[in-house]
């Protein structure tokens, strides 16, 4: 399950994140655009380094580690969902040298699949409307579609800047479907899911007295084995 290969391409969802750890808000995201945009494929695409998230971070291999585990629970979501989308977990970010840029990786992910092959990029409103902080931000839709889900604590239309006010006025499609319809350059706002996890405030609750009923419901399950065997977040 680290790779895929396509014989023909495909429509493709990627998400990408530090996984540190990955939790249910990744998988309910991840099951949710699945579904709603009749996915091929799905990478996980854990960061080598995360540029943006400062000192602190589980070294890359054992973060790809749990996040092939949380990619066994999602596997059997889908399985039980009947969701026939395939799932990948992808080295691409651990494997490049240096900090780890979308730009590069969406550069690289349309190299392998093809010209034709449509490339959703998968995150939540509080990353969209960090978007300008990213490295060459502005050509990521020269490569990719995005698909935003809604976060509680974010909202978008007080939060954002000028810039994402611009960039949704000439970019954002209302219909999810339209997203098939064009390889690059959109953007689709999904108010439909609602996901309230983070993994920083995750790790902080793991350090906690309530350690244990915390990460019984917000870590897959095979993830939270890893975890317990190598005392991670303790």
């Amino acid at each position: 399950m680290t790779s895929l290969n396509l014989d023909t391409p495909k429509k493709i969802g990627i998400l990408g994140g530090t996984f540190d750890p990955p939790h249910l808000g990744h998988l309910k995201l991840a099951t949710h655009f699945a579904k709603t945009l009749h996915l091929d494929a799905l990478l996980l695409v854990p960061s080598g380094e995360p540029w943006q998230k400062g000192t602190g971070i589980t070294p890359a291999e054992t973060r790809f580690q749990l996040t092939e585990a949380a990619g066994i629970d999602l596997a059997r979501a889908f399985l039980y969902l009947k969701i026939p989308t395939q799932i990948g977990i992808d080295r691409i970010e651990i494997e490049r040298a240096g900090p780890s840029y979308a730009i590069d990786t969406a550069k690289a992910l349309k190299e392998r699949f093809g010209a034709q092959a449509n490339l959703i990029w998968l995150m939540g409103a509080d990353s969209l409307i960090k978007l300008p902080t990213w490295n060459s931000w502005k050509q990521l839709l020269e490569y990719v579609n995005f698909a935003v889900a809604s976060r509680p604590q974010h909202d978008i239309s007080v939060e954002m800047s000028a810039e994402i006010a611009q960039l949704l006025a000439k970019h954002q499609c209302i219909d999810a479907n339209t997203l098939e319809k064009s390889l690059h350059g959109l953007i689709y706002l999904d108010n439909s899911l609602s996901v309230d996890l983070s993994s920083t405030e995750l790790r902080n609750q793991l350090k906690s007295p309530s350690r244990s009923s915390v990460a019984t419901e917000q870590i897959p399950s095979h993830a939270l084995e890893i975890i317990a065997n190598l005392g991670l977040y303790s």
